[in-house]
């Protein structure tokens, strides 16, 4: 089996490398014990001797393998995987940080569920998870239980991309089965982490978006984050403002996966929740925080789009008293609110305010690849941003190979392209890099020359 070509140089980021560093700095021994390694130390050249046998059957072996390798890809990210590995390579190390998710160091379980998320979310692995479905879905079911905030964090994180690796299927309804209890657990738990109750709720969103066939497990997932983020409603009718807690993060992602259900549901569920929440979401447009204040509009946005499919003359009461809201948060000059705060709250309700009054939406277009995607509505735009938050950069790649998520975006199969072809279509980084210094001195000399008195003076003498 082909081994990284690179790994006994140096790191090329240096020493640092913050919380990742740290993380992937601790290893399991074969004793149980517990020792510092430092990542691309002379100890790793021991590996390459190493029996591929041997190296499976011992999960310590994998250790410093393991633990390096996951420090180079948060570290570098997932091009180190394009330019140097192969699929094998990979999957090699892969195994070995599947066997460290079940080390005794929550540091080291942590960055192994980290580093393991990080490789599914930048390559399709369909057929290497499918084999070891079970085995990743105990690990990070022991996480959940008996982590703390990061690591369930970790856990709850890596669970959405597994199910967006896996897609609909029994499969991933096996995922959702067994972490669907524990996920709705830490999310109503009021003694666990905020952080960690916001990506569990992100992830229930998410992993039932995909997984859930019983109508029923999804009415109890919609109820499950409702009763969450109803809690920002306005309690007093004289109450002017929601003041934000610490609380806000939690409701806005609750809020965010509840809508993301909500465009999966049927028709009679739909109009059931268009009344229920119709009249009490403007009261978070009302929420000092610029977040929870976007959120709630959007969720207009696209609960006014719902409504109008199901009856193109829909009618709404209070629409005088809402666009009036909305046109005030879209030329909001508020000083006391931060000028980009302001400025990101204006250019998302002025779409709001379209949506809402002309039932108008900005096409946006996205590239990937040789391909393009135009989203044209608010319910593709939230489910694009979603899963874009949960993969992140990899979103991008498995826009073109995941078959999921192109069936999701109506995108047809995946377009087959050449290695040539691909060659010519990827920047290199030191391309990219003197394209954008030539564009950053073009536009300081520009700006410079606007800005100075005297370069008008010499000009009209």
């Amino acid at each position: 089996m082909p081994k990284n070509k690179k790994r006994n140089t140096p790191h090329r980021g240096g020493s640092g490398g913050g919380g990742s560093g740290a993380a992937a700095a601790t290893a399991a021994t074969a004793g149980g014990q517990h020792r510092n390694v430092q990542p691309f130390s002379d100890e790793d050249a021991s590996i390459e001797t190493m029996s591929h046998c041997s190296g499976y059957s011992d999960p310590s072996s994998f250790a410093e393998d393991g633990m390096s390798f996951q420090f180079r890809f948060a570290i570098l990210g997932p091009e180190v995987l394009d330019e140097e590995g192969t699929q094998e390579d990979l999957e090699y190390k892969l195994k070995g940080l599947i066997d460290l998710t079940l080390d005794k160091s929550a540091k080291t379980r942590q960055a192994a569920l980290e580093g393991i998320k990080n490789a599914l979310a930048s390559k399709m692995l369909y057929e290497f998870i499918l084999e070891r479905r079970m085995t990743l879905t105990d690990s990070i079911e022991r996480c959940l239980k008996k982590g703390k905030s990061d690591e369930q964090r970790a856990a709850a994180a890596l669970a959405s991309v597994l199910c967006i690796q896996l897609g609909p299927g029994i499969e991933s309804e096996e995922v959702l089965k067994t972490l669907g209890p524990i996920l709705k657990k830490i999310i109503c738990d009021g003694t666990a982490s905020i952080q960690a109750r916001q990506t569990c709720a992100t992830c229930f969103g998410v992993c039932c978006f995909i997984a859930t066939d019983d109508i029923t497990e999804l009415y109890s997932t919609l109820q499950c984050l409702e009763n969450i983020f109803t809690k920002s409603y306005l309690k007093e009718k004289d109450a002017n403002v929601i003041c934000s807690t610490p609380n806000t993060v939690l409701h806005i992602s609750s809020l965010l996966a509840w809508t993301l259900l909500l465009t999966i549901c049927p028709i009679n569920e739909v109009k059931k929740k268009l009344e229920m929440h119709f009249h009490k979401l403007p009261s978070l447009l009302s929420s000092d925080d610029v977040n929870m204040r976007i959120a709630a509009g959007e969720s207009l946005a696209l609960l006014f789009e719902l409504a109008r499919g199901i009856e193109s003359d829909f009618f709404y009461e209070d629409m005088e008293s809402l666009t009036q809201m909305l046109r005030a948060l879209a030329t909001d000059g508020n000083k006391h609110r931060a000028k980009v705060d302001k400025r990101k709250q204006r250019s998302v309700f002025r779409d709001i305010l379209r949506a809402v009054e002309e039932r108008d939406f900005p096409t946006e277009t996205v590239k990937f690849g040789p391909e393009r995607m135009y989203i044209d509505c608010w319910v593709k735009k939230h489910t694009y941003d979603t899963f874009k938050e949960v993969l992140g950069s990899g979103m991008q790649y498995h826009l073109q190979s995941n078959e999921f998520l192109r069936n999701v975006f109506e995108l047809g199969p995946p377009v087959m392209v050449d290695a040539a072809t691909l060659k010519t279509m990827k920047i290199s980084r030191f391309e990219r890099h003197l394209y954008n210094s030539a564009a950053f001195k073009a536009r300081t000399k520009a700006r410079s020359k606007c800005r100075d008195k005297r370069a008008d003076v010499g000009e009209f003498f």
